[in-house]
């Protein structure tokens, strides 16, 4: 195994580390009180290293795809490591988990020792947070970094750097509940101080091939609810957005944020920043967010440590689907599905669909992937999910309108396996067209596109090009109905400029066109494609 931490290590690393996080998750969700007592620290956690993994597999693949490419450099590998966790940081101890990688990844990138990386990490953290907390997650890293450079500072191996950060960290862990009230009244260990020794613990096993035992649960927990620390009076939202904007503005956001709310932390920097802050005040906290550049990702949760609800009954059966837009969204929750947004060119990892499977709360669940790209990605959280106790049943739908074809006939009454195969024949049923953009000229089965050109793709392939919008959307429809059809679906993007027009006239030519054929509209909200259609 190796003892210092190049391309390889990392690799294992993450592997590891969302491997441990995966086991851990449920123990440490159980354990987390501070700041608020919401029960999802693991979850977090979770996600925010599946994003890293993700990222440092796509290095991996862009090398082997490529004959020449060779084996990529460490610098790039731990690069793209920072980089995923700080596009995928949720939470409060994940958006600082992103930023002690990001640490790392400078260090190591520019030639340091395992040591150095550790420190510059726990120091960028505590930059990051407005009111640093002891007792921590904050505490923790620097105690591993502490111990590291014992080891033998700057000079030490990276596997000896590692074993002595995961035995420092051990025992700054153990001792949180004396440094925070709320962690000793609820008899815990910090929830994301444990997270980062699994992580720490995933490392010394990629650098040495030891595989250490986690930790034996000590504590039983109380409910978080009862532990936590707000009482009904915290902040009543989580608010998290990726922002592109410069140093200066982002100065100035931590400034008005700080007033806004608490658990500010900020994290990132050449630009690009992962805000994370607790606030009563959502609106305000993205509008500072414009203010200060462009912000995107944009996540509000209601924190449930701030408004304790009764225990929800777990249902029967439930749908999870994944749609392209907030207007879907909505569509899909008023039939009582619970939704997960994929927006352009950021489809949902796995650890979503398993964290909206749980959401959903059901001894079965119908998951709807409304992607032929997402069905490794769909089977994958089924999977998960199973083991967990779910029974999950995984319909292949290829596109939204496939989704809401089957959600229509979804009847929770019926037997599950009855239930599936309804919505399996009423996606499979429909087919499916979307309208797009060319963004450049380009071959395709129907022709040479241009620039701006309105692309119509039935199923998948590109069938019409046109100039016009409506016009193109015609004869895609004529297209699609010349084969028969019931039903037409029309969900409209909320960009475009007048999209109730275009909805009026589509409807009004197939109703003059084809009699026996009915049209139902609805808003996909901002960030779809233009025009989706499906006909039944």
């Amino acid at each position: 195994m190796p003892q210092k931490l190049d391309a390889e290590a990392v690799r294992v690393w993450c592997a590891g580390a969302l491997e441990a996080l995966g086991r851990e998750r449920e123990e440490i969700d159980a354990i987390n009180v501070y700041p608020v007592a919401d029960g999802d620290t693991g979850t977090n956690l979770y996600l925010t290293v599946e994003s890293a993994v993700t990222a440092v597999e796509a290095v991996f693949a862009a090398h082997e795809a490529d004959p020449a490419g060779g084996e990529p450099g460490t610098a790039a590998v731990i690069g793209a490591m920072a980089h995923g966790a700080l596009l995928g940081a949720r939470g409060n101890s994940g958006t600082i988990l992103a930023q002690l990688l990001r640490g790392v990844a400078e260090r190591v990138a520019a030639g340091a020792g395992l040591a150095d990386a550790l420190a510059r990490a726990a120091a960028l953290a505590r930059e990051a947070v407005a009111h640093p907390v002891e007792g921590t997650i904050l505490t923790v890293a620097s105690a591993a970094a502490d111990a590291a450079a014992g080891a033998g500072g700057a000079d030490a191996d990276d596997a000896g750097a590692a074993r002595a950060a995961y035995d420092g960290a051990g025992t700054a862990l153990a001792a949180t509940p004396g440094q925070l009230d709320v962690l000793g009244r609820a008899g815990v260990v910090d929830a994301g101080g444990r997270g980062l020794l699994a992580v720490l613990r995933a490392l010394v096993a990629a650098l040495t091939g030891e595989a250490i035992a986690g930790p034996a649960r000590s504590h039983t927990p109380a409910p978080p609810m009862a532990a936590g620390p707000c009482g009904g009076g915290g902040p009543a939202f989580e608010v998290i957005y990726l922002l592109e904007a410069g140093d200066e503005a982002v100065a100035r956001l931590r400034t008005r944020l700080d007033a806004l709310g608490e658990s500010l932390v900020v994290v990132g920097g050449d630009g690009l920043w992962n805000v994370h802050v607790h606030t009563d005040d959502a609106g305000a906290a993205v509008e500072t967010g414009v203010e200060a550049g462009r912000p995107h990702r944009i996540r509000i949760t209601h924190l449930t440590g701030a408004a304790p609800a009764p225990v929800r009954e777990q249902a029967q059966r439930a749908v999870v689907v994944v749609v392209p837009g907030d207007g879907l969204a909505a569509l899909c929750a008023e039939a009582g599905a619970t939704a997960v947004l994929a927006r352009p060119g950021e489809p949902p990892a796995s650890g979503e669909l398993v964290d909206a499977i749980r959401r959903a709360h059901a001894r079965e669940v119908v998951l709807l992937p409304n992607s032929a790209e997402l069905r490794h990605t769909a089977a994958a959280a089924a999977e998960q999910a199973r083991t967990e106790g779910v029974r999950v049943a995984l319909v292949p739908t290829r596109a939204a309108v496939q989704g809401l074809a089957a959600l229509a006939v979804h009847e929770p009454a019926r037997r599950f396996d009855e239930d599936v195969v309804a919505m399996t024949a009423a996606a499979g049923a429909t087919r499916c067209a979307e309208l797009a953009i060319a963004e450049h000229q380009s071959w395709t089965s129907a022709g040479v596109c241009q620039a701006g050109d309105v692309l119509g793709l039935i199923d998948g392939d590109v069938a019409v090009i046109g100039q016009d919008l409506d016009d193109t959307a015609v004869a895609v429809l004529d297209r699609m109905l010349a084969a028969g059809g019931e039903l037409v679906t029309l969900v409209l993007s909320g960009d475009l400029p007048d999209g109730a027009a275009t909805a009026a006239r589509l409807e009004r030519h197939v109703r003059d066109a084809y009699l026996a054929v009915d049209t139902v509209v609805y808003g996909g909200g901002p960030g779809t494609s233009p025009l989706l259609i499906g006909v039944e």
